[in-house]
């Protein structure tokens, strides 16, 4: 049965149950989950997990502009930071190659836009450019994802991002690009097959889209 949650409510943090049976169905279907406080544990945790030296892609992501995990990967020289490295090539003579290092870094970090109670990750993208890399093309996925992305059942997951996300990124969207965004692809992740590969950092605040 589709539980029904009004949308102003997406932006509310998921009681300790919720994150708990979230943790517990993600852990089952081979996702590596941890709980945290909030983000600053987050960011602590991305240093203990990424290796220095590791090629590191970061999906556009709110949540990892806010936590200051961003500035952390693409800022620090601890990594290779494959984000500013493809911005500064020419897209038009260096596309193959630019789409080869997004695709498939040692580590891919982001977040998802809904954590669903029964084990999935839904993550909503305009370009796609993150995807390859979060489905299986990046050697491993860290996703930081704040506890009002926690919903009941994927139907209410795709709810929050139509009715929640897609408004607040089209808005962001607009003042960064000129131009509203949409759902052009939509990722879901039933499961990780390949053990220790996926990480979820499951935050107990509420944080990003």
């Amino acid at each position: 049965m589709t539980t029904q949650i009004p949308a102003a409510l997406f932006a509310d943090p998921a009681p300790a149950p919720r994150l708990e049976r979230a943790a517990a169905a993600l852990t089952a279907h081979g996702f590596t989950v941890e709980i945290l406080d909030d983000a600053a544990a987050a960011r602590a945790r991305i240093k203990d997990l990424i290796p220095e030296g590791a090629s590191v892609f970061t999906g556009a992501s709110e949540t990892l502009r806010l936590s200051g995990i961003d500035a952390d990967i693409n800022t620090s020289g601890r990594y290779q930071a494959i984000r500013p490295h493809v911005l500064a090539m020419d897209r038009a003579t260096a596309a193959d190659e630019i789409r080869r290092l997004i695709a498939s870094p040692d580590v891919a970090v982001g977040s998802v836009h809904a954590v669903t109670e029964t084990g999935s990750l839904v993550v909503a993208s305009g370009s796609g450019s993150q995807l390859p890399g979060y489905a299986g093309g990046a050697a491993r996925a860290i996703w930081i994802v704040g506890a009002q992305k926690v919903v009941p059942d994927l139907s209410t997951a795709l709810r929050r991002v139509e009715d929640h996300c897609l408004p607040l990124e089209s808005a962001r969207a607009q003042v960064a690009y000129g131009q509203p965004s949409a759902i052009n692809r939509l990722l879901i992740l039933n499961a990780e097959p390949h053990p220790g590969r996926g990480t979820v950092l499951l935050l107990r605040e509420a944080i990003g889209f």
